[in-house]
């Protein structure tokens, strides 16, 4: 049923129960909001109201009213300019700064901060009410995020995102009035929670409350190092939205600049964590090919996402034997730098390090887990820094980015296939391990390679996929709210597959907590799997077990896929961990 209503005497007509926000925003008139948060394909709408920034006046109505949680009705006249609604903005705005600190120059989130900007826009330029300001101890406890309450300004952004779409339940604001605060379960440090390190609360913070760890600071110490042979390796979500830190639009490929500027940066080598994916998909087809004719336990569920991992180790300790045992694609390419490769060059491998360049605030995590290394002072990977992070470092590097000429990456580890270009979207390993498994078990080439019903950004996608004399049962999620409920119909016998892929963050690798902000925009995400089809089928070759580098690897060096010494470098093990 549809209803009409004003807007600055703008007649319009929108469905019933629609905010006033929302109908405001359907003639292009803007309100300004701060813990607003509407993300329609995840069914997400943070409409508390906690900030009141969006305040406007409604006729008939005493007070001022907040639009984004405030229904239209039929007659309704709202007027947002009027200087009574500014003035309302501008006093939370002014109240909201009374209590958060004044480091804007020195905070991660300085020139990126959702508050700053607004204080801007409503002219703020003096601190108003000045008083006591809240004291919060700094979480550092985690190697992948950084928590500080004291520039938390109560949207509760992060914990719809963590409770409601996640479905981690890590944070719950308490306290009341000015002792009023987001924070974990019985206040304890987030590494000793159920926290995955998804990283989707630090997208959504409006401010630097929750940040990644940064060690871009690492990173400049390794390259000035002499005595260290640094290289570098980046995912394939990171070469489709790097751009947009240096102004260019969502989408936009940058990888051969990518490469030149971390060239410039001083790295000694610049290799592709492509080449790890291939080499995932060798592992991971060849494992649910032996599940299949050995009796296995099924469905396979991959294993290339490090908050996934951590989740189910929470929440499903008793499916530990159902997902894939390979390491992810950047830990993989980390242990071929520095034991293939160091091995073929004569390179000492205690020298090399290792620095990973990932979408994933994640894998910083992932890479300090002890059994992902060689030996306990050997670590596949070293450092991991971010998109965001790595946009930062260039600019502090003074690279005009845009001006780069484009270069390759070096080889052997450099060389990928379009099936490993793939793994950056949701649907992309389980499509990029199809195309292997269907010509391992047909011994036919396979001529579509595009694998349609698997695409796209429902949260729960499934299709048949027939291969041979049997029909493959696939199922791809993104979002851990929805891997839930797949685990969960696993659990009670509901729903029977052969091979699900999961990834923790929204559209997979292309929307991880390390990508630059895309603020709800979810155009962003699209124009980023764009991208990252495009570049696939820009790609010779298409298939992993067709990249020529991989194929030498195995002949020379690890063997049969799922053999002995794949499963010494290229395969893990998962730990039981108690649920906070």
């Amino acid at each position: 049923m549809d209803i009409q209503l004003k807007i600055n005497d703008i007649p319009l007509t929108v469905p019933a129960g629609m905010s006033i926000l929302d109908a405001a925003r359907t003639i292009n008139i803007d309100i300004p909001t701060l813990c607003y948060l509407n993300l329609h394909e995840m069914r997400l709408n943070n409409h508390i109201a906690s900030c009141r920034v969006c305040v406007v006046e409604v006729e008939g109505r005493r007070n001022l009213a907040p639009a984004c949680s405030t229904p239209v009705f039929d007659g309704m006249v709202v007027k947002t300019d009027t200087q009574r609604a500014v003035l309302g903005r501008r006093t939370m705005v002014e109240l909201l700064l009374s209590d958060h600190p004044k480091s804007c120059l020195t905070c991660p989130k300085n020139l990126d901060c959702d508050l700053q900007a607004l204080a801007a826009d409503l002219g703020v330029r003096n601190i108003t009410y000045e008083g006591e300001e809240s004291e919060f101890a700094i979480d550092k406890s985690s190697l992948a995020i950084i928590r500080d309450p004291n520039k938390c300004i109560r949207c509760r952004r992060c914990e719809t995102m963590c409770n409601d779409v996640q479905t981690v339940g890590v944070y719950s604001a308490v306290g009341r009035g000015f002792e009023t605060v987001v924070k974990t379960a019985f206040d304890l440090p987030l590494h000793d929670t159920s926290c995955t390190f998804c990283g989707q609360c630090v997208a959504v913070c409006p401010t630097g409350a929750l940040m990644e760890l940064d060690q871009v600071d690492k990173v400049w110490k390794a390259l000035n190092d002499p005595t260290r042979y640094v290289v570098v390796e980046t995912a394939p979500a990171v070469r489709v939205a790097l751009g947009e830190g240096f102004g260019l639009e969502p989408g936009t490929i940058v990888t051969g600049k990518m490469v030149a500027a971390l060239r410039r940066l001083g790295f000694d080598r610049v290799f592709d964590t492509e080449f790890g994916a291939d080499v995932t998909i060798m592992e991971e087809a060849t494992e649910l090919i032996h599940r299949i004719e050995h009796g296995g336990r099924l469905p396979i569920l991959t294993s290339c996402c490090p908050a996934w991992v951590k989740f189910f180790e929470h929440q499903f300790p008793d499916l530990l034997d159902i997902p894939s045992t390979c390491k992810s694609p950047h830990q993989m390419l980390g242990v071929l730098s520095k034991s293939y490769y160091a091995e073929t060059y004569g390179i000492d491998p205690q020298k090399i390090t290792v620095v990973s360049i990932m979408p994933c605030i994640a894998k910083k995590y992932e890479a300090a887990r002890p059994e992902l290394g060689q030996d306990p002072v050997t670590p596949d990977v070293d450092i991991v820094i971010t998109t965001r992070e790595l946009s930062r470092m260039l600019r502090e590097a003074g690279i005009h980015f845009d001006h780069l000429k484009e270069e390759d990456f070096d080889h052997p580890l450099g060389e990928s296939t379009g099936a490993a270009v793939v793994f950056g979207t949701t649907g992309g390993v389980i499509e990029a391990a199809l195309r292997t498994a269907y010509e391992w078990l047909t011994g036919k080439p396979l001529e579509n390679v595009e694998f349609e019903p698997l695409r796209g950004m429902d949260g729960i996608k499934e299709a048949v996929i027939p291969i041979g004399k049997r029909d493959f049962r696939i199922a791809v999620t993104h979002g851990l709210g929805n891997a839930r409920t797949i685990l969960e119909k696993i659990q009670s016998g509901e729903s029977h597959y052969d091979a699900i892929e999961i990834m923790a963050c929204p559209g997979g690798c292309i929307g991880g907590g390390g990508q630059p902000y895309h603020h709800g925009n979810l155009e962003i995400l699209e124009a980023r799997a764009n991208a990252i089809y495009q570049e696939d089928r820009s790609k010779p070759l298409r298939k992993s077990h067709e990249n020529p580098a991989v194929l030498k690897l195995y002949r020379d060096y690890i063997g049969e896929p799922y053999g002995e010494k794949a499963h010494r470098l290229l395969h893990t093990s998962f730990t039981k961990r108690p649920k906070i």
